[in-house]
């Protein structure tokens, strides 16, 4: 082809900036994520029989809901990265989306009229309130606007008011004898146009998921006592939980139970004026339940929601399943900072020191007795795993040394059991030769961390044996804090006597790690010699998994700071509210890089620049 004279500066510059934007390299941020890898809506007949999937291909569908017509369904996707709303007819066709947004948008409910779109939204506040979108003029507008999470919003039959859970006016709770969080929930009314705000539901528990009777006179919802919204997300305690189904009169508070017992119930609704569906969940299967007595279909089925005239459900299946199911590193996550990538890896990865490799704590499965058991080495393109060490217990927290030459991790038992068995860490070569232990005797070591130089490894120790205690020890009884071990003549000392835990050493000096102080978890950096403690996160949140970019001028931590996105007991997740964040190393320029209903924790930076190929010039 000739180009003319006028034309080829033009293409000669626009194939220069083109080869510009292919150098420009982003930095990668590998995070463990409890997120599905699958998650398809089906519609089917009342009881679930005759199901058929409703949107084709194999994205992450979920929330469904129908119009009250019933020619629509609604739903939460994430096929262009950050969950939106969309709908769909209910024959899989004319699919559209209905917003647009960066931030997590999730829970939606047409209106009767199907003029107005009710919908959890955390754009604005970070925290979930319930927006309102008007369909025809595509204005939104934030209709609870208030601090706390607001969930499952849904229109009376005449569209006049909302019904909705919130946890708002809570402080922060946990589970009893764990560090996860508990949450309590009330359902409240509210007008459509934002006011009339009252409380339905009675206080010391969670309510959730309110839906109308068809004369809207009634409000039906589940409660689930407090203490055990940490176990509802454990798939082994469900069947032992034991919620009520309750619907309230609207005017005059008269309380109706309608199932109790064993059994995790949810996402219940009036099918008819004396008949209320709802799904109990029992572990690894959920079953479609009736008042009336009647079962229905038994299997991966989440947030079922029936039709307006009780004829169809639909719901979302594979989450249950996959949630902890293994998966190879490097699949791309969604993020909100375009400067970085977000990528998939499981169980504490730690990425090489050239970037070209990935060491996990491998995942087989939640509750496989061989369950991060094992280190496994991949490339960092998700190729070639091979294991290097396994352990009788747990092993955690890899760490590379600065040369590439070890890798430091955990090995024993961690988490609960730390207080009365043993851990040690220790090294091993990357091809998994040299493997020995740093540390020796009682007690429970882990969570380890070079020195810039390799001359040095900071850990974690735990000991609650009085006889154990070292004399360093911070009370008698319990020795805890973070060590030092030196790796010339391994001699130890103790850095800190407080609850300390996932330390990382940054590379221009200063040590960041985990505290729990005042019934809260925060980060904290220190000197190596032990002065200069400054604490970088605030509360009321926890602030945990704290890990150190390569540069040493930024961490990334893991925060609960914008709350639970759902009721709790609608995931099978140990900590939804966990969201990833990166500040500078002094604590300062703190942002979220991510915005979901997932956990995302343990996170490792690897920097990535241009390959020389890549700069080299074509002729």
């Amino acid at each position: 082809m000739t180009l003319t004279p006028t034309r080829a500066p033009l293409i000669v510059l626009l194939l220069a900036m083109s080869s510009a934007t292919m150098l420009v390299a982003k930095d990668r941020i590998f995070v463990d994520q409890w997120s599905p890898t699958r998650s398809e809506l089906f519609i089917a007949d009342a009881d679930g029989k005759n199901a058929r999937k409703l949107v084709a291909g194999l994205e992450l569908d979920y929330n469904a809901s129908f119009s009250s017509d019933g020619e629509w369904v609604v739903f939460t996707s994430e096929r262009h990265g950050s969950s939106d709303i969309f709908r769909v007819r209910t024959n899989g066709m004319g699919i559209e989306r209905l917003t647009d947004d960066p931030a997590f948008d999730d829970q939606a409910a047409l209106s009767p009229d199907g003029n107005s779109l009710a919908f959890v939204s955390t754009r604005g506040t970070g925290s979930t309130d319930i927006h309102v979108l008007d369909l025809k003029t595509r204005k939104t507008r934030n209709l609870t606007n208030s601090p706390g999470g607001d969930y499952r919003p849904s229109w009376s039959p005449d569209g006049r008011r909302l019904a909705f859970s919130s946890d708002r006016g809570t402080k922060l709770q946990r589970s009893k004898g764990n560090w996860e969080q508990v949450q309590e929930a009330s359902v409240y009314v509210v007008g459509a146009d934002g006011r009339d705000l009252r409380k339905l539901s009675s206080e010391g528990q969670l309510a959730g998921s309110p839906r109308w009777s068809p004369d809207g006179t009634r409000v039906v919802f589940y409660e689930l006592a407090v203490a055990d919204t940490f176990r509802a997300r454990g798939l082994g305690a469900q069947a032992s939980l034991e919620p009520r189904i309750v619907s309230v009169d609207v005017a005059t508070g008269v309380r109706v139970e309608h199932a109790s017992g064993p059994g995790l119930k949810l996402s219940p609704q009036f099918l008819d004026p004396n008949r209320i569906g709802y799904l109990t969940k029992s572990g690894t299967t959920a079953a479609l339940t009736f008042s009336s007595g009647e079962k229905g279909s038994v299997g991966d089925i989440g947030n079922p929601s029936w039709s307006r005239d009780g004829r169809r459900v639909v719901y979302h299946s594979g989450p249950i399943s996959t949630i902890p199911a293994p998966r190879t590193p490097g699949q791309l996550l969604s993020g909100r900072d375009a400067r970085y990538d977000l990528l998939f890896a499981s169980g504490f990865p730690a990425v090489s020191p050239d970037g070209r490799q990935l060491v996990v704590s491998e995942r087989t499965g939640r509750g496989n007795p061989d369950d991060r058991t094992s280190l496994v080495v991949w490339n960092a393109d998700g190729t070639n795993p091979r294991r290097i060490f396994h352990a009788e217990g747990s092993v955690m927290s890899p760490q590379w040394s600065a040369d590439g030459q070890w890798i430091v991790f955990g090995a024993g038992s961690f988490f609960v059991a730390r207080a009365t068995r043993p851990a040690q860490v220790m090294i091993v070569k990357p091809d998994g030769s040299g493997a020995r232990a740093l540390t020796t005797g009682p007690g429970n070591s882990g969570f380890p961390s070079w020195s810039p130089d390799g001359k040095q490894v900071v850990y974690r120790f735990w000991n609650d044996a009085a006889s154990a205690s070292p004399q360093n020890g911070p009370t008698p009884g319990r020795a805890a804090g973070l060590r030092i071990f030196n790796m010339s003549d391994g001699a130890v000392r103790t850095l800190t006597t407080g609850y300390d835990n996932f330390p990382c050493w940054s590379a221009k000096g200063r040590i960041v790690f985990s505290r729990w102080v005042n019934d809260e978890f925060h980060i904290f950096a220190i000197n190596p010699d032990g002065n200069s403690l400054t604490q970088l996160t605030k509360g009321p949140s926890d602030n945990t998994h704290p890990a150190c970019a390569p540069d040493g001028e930024h961490v990334l931590f893991s925060t609960s700071r914008f709350g639970f996105k759902d009721e709790a007991p609608m995931f099978d997740i140990p900590q939804p509210y966990g969201e990833l964040m990166i500040m500078k190393v002094d604590g300062s320029d703190q942002r979220p890089l991510t915005d979901n209903r997932w956990e995302e924790g343990t996170p490792a930076w690897q920097t990535v620049r241009p390959t020389d190929a890549a700069t080299k010039s074509t002729p």
